[in-house]
């Protein structure tokens, strides 16, 4: 599955996965999925985020979802009726992040009650790790996963097409392993994205690291003392600032700030130092780059600083090198 969500599901990129052989788009705002449908991308669609008051948009747009909760599988069975249609699921299964998920000991009762559902087809079991908790997709969770899949068939005698292990970090996992087992899908956005797994986000061989980079306008450039004066108090986000005494030196201000993007997802690519930020001002060290006003400063950024920056609706989008051109 490729995820989308960082993206708010651009067509553009969109494209470019389905071109890359995914599977699924995968996505968690139903918003997107009906963006994405709207431009006509023709896919499977996952729903990743567990719903409940969407669950009638949920089965109009979305093939398969992903649930934990009774009450909203009770919901998208009525709305599934209702459009005349069968709805996919997959069941979350709680394996240690303390995300989503249902607890392995309640797994079997939950499978038996949504089997009862009428237009609700069980097409698989699935877990999230590494993304709340921070823990590690290893052998131990996924041979669990794999067993409960086992356990689950042959006590209701089903077959679950889909044993989703996880996300972007299950690449080592799923690398090293000699032995899989029963897992057969991974739900890829970070890696696709941005070309690292996820667990200590080194690249992965073949792929770019530098597919998005964030360009801003350089709107001030002067020679400023590096300690404010005056007494000190809270800045605009309630803390209160340490400054390092460097003199008076070279500095720039560049359009952007934390109304747009996640700071500390940001890297120079000139290698200059972020000093410091507010809501739409971001102040670097000009030290070594004697950049002027109306320049621009591109950065590499971390999958937060890419899903808030392709969130704000301040930043343009631009796509270069469509897939077959040079």
């Amino acid at each position: 599955m490729g995820v989308s969500k960082a993206v708010l599901g651009d067509p553009a990129i969109v494209d470019a996965m389905m071109l890359g052989k995914v599977k699924f788009i995968a996505d968690s705002r139903i918003e997107n999925i009906q963006r994405m449908k709207a431009a006509g991308i023709s896919a499977q669609f996952v729903l990743l985020r567990t719903p409940f008051s969407q669950a009638e948009s949920v089965v109009k747009y979305a093939h398969i979802s992903l649930n934990t909760e009774i009450e909203t599988l009770q919901r998208l069975s009525h709305f599934a009726k209702a459009q005349n249609k069968h709805h996919q699921v997959i069941i979350m299964v709680e394996l240690g992040d303390l995300r989503e998920g249902v607890l392995p000991g309640d797994l079997s009762v939950f499978i038996k009650n949504t089997l009862s559902l009428p237009h609700i087809e069980v097409v698989g079991i699935g877990c999230n790790l590494a993304c709340y908790g921070g823990v590690k997709p290893d052998s131990a969770n996924m041979g669990a996963l794999s067993e409960l899949s086992a356990r689950i068939e042959k006590e209701f005698q089903i077959r679950l097409k889909i044993i989703s292990g996880g996300n972007s970090a299950n690449y080592e996992w799923y690398k090293s392993a000699p032995d899989v087992g029963r897992i057969n899908n991974l739900r890829l956005g970070e890696s696709i994205l941005l070309g690292c797994e996820t667990v200590s986000r080194k690249a992965i061989p073949g792929l770019h690291t530098g597919a998005f980079q964030l360009f801003a306008e350089v709107i001030e450039a002067k020679q400023k003392p590096s300690l404010p004066f005056g007494e000190i108090c809270q800045d605009a986000f309630g803390n209160v600032n340490h400054f390092r005494d460097r003199g008076t030196h070279q500095r720039v201000i560049v359009a952007l700030g934390r109304q747009d993007v996640q700071m500390a997802g940001l890297k120079s690519n000139s290698a200059m130092e972020i000093i410091g930020s507010s809501s739409d001002h971001i102040i670097l060290d000009n030290q070594a780059n004697n950049l002027q006003v109306g320049d621009e400063v591109n950065f590499s950024l971390d999958y937060g600083s890419l899903l808030a920056s392709m969130t704000s609706p301040f930043i343009k989008k631009q796509f270069k090198g469509r897939i077959g051109e040079s």
